[in-house]
């Protein structure tokens, strides 16, 4: 406003004075202006300014915090996951271990079964042959008797008999 005025009275040839009074009175308003603005604007403005500052810095902490805080709980689950991985080989490994126990166990136990088995199959043979062969020698007494006692076209008594056969086969059995 000032300059305007300066300005235009000098374009009208006219010599310009400056007035003192204007320059004074427009200074004081400015100094108020602005103390006013300082009390009522500036401070409240920088106060919240202020409150920003903080909050961006505490969240920017929080953030940093947080950060800091997964990087731990990743560290943690990662070495929680190893662990869990090496447990699962060991649980694995011990599995194999006891099923080629087991598997060893049933082998011993099926031949030790089939030995059984065989042996129990030998002693039946055995006996089954030793019957076969009480029952042949029974027929064969029992024939040769007969056949005796036509031969001689007389009886004897069958204890004679039979002794006499026994031991004939006896005979016949060492030569055999």
């Amino acid at each position: 406003m000032f300059l305007d005025y300066l300005v235009l009275n000098a374009t009208e040839g006219e010599v310009a004075l400056l007035n003192t009074g204007d320059i004074f009175t427009t200074l004081i308003i400015f100094i108020i202006l602005m103390l006013l603005l300082k009390k009522f604007a500036w401070g409240p403005l920088m106060g919240i300014m202020t409150q920003r500052e903080e909050l961006i810095a505490n969240e920017i902490e929080a953030a940093e915090n947080s950060r800091i805080e997964s990087g731990k709980l990743l560290e943690q689950q990662n070495s929680l996951l190893k662990v869990a991985r090496t447990e699962a080989q060991a649980i694995v490994e011990n599995a194999k271990k006891q099923g080629e126990v087991q598997r060893g166990e049933i082998v011993t136990v099926a031949r030790a079964e089939a030995n059984r088995m065989k042996e129990s199959a030998v002693r039946e043979i055995e006996t089954e042959k030793e019957k076969a062969i009480a029952a042949v020698r029974g027929q064969v007494v029992s024939l040769s008797v007969l056949a005796a006692s036509k031969v001689l076209g007389k009886q004897i008594s069958e204890e004679d008999n039979r002794a006499l056969i026994e031991e004939t086969i006896a005979k016949a059995g060492d030569v055999g």
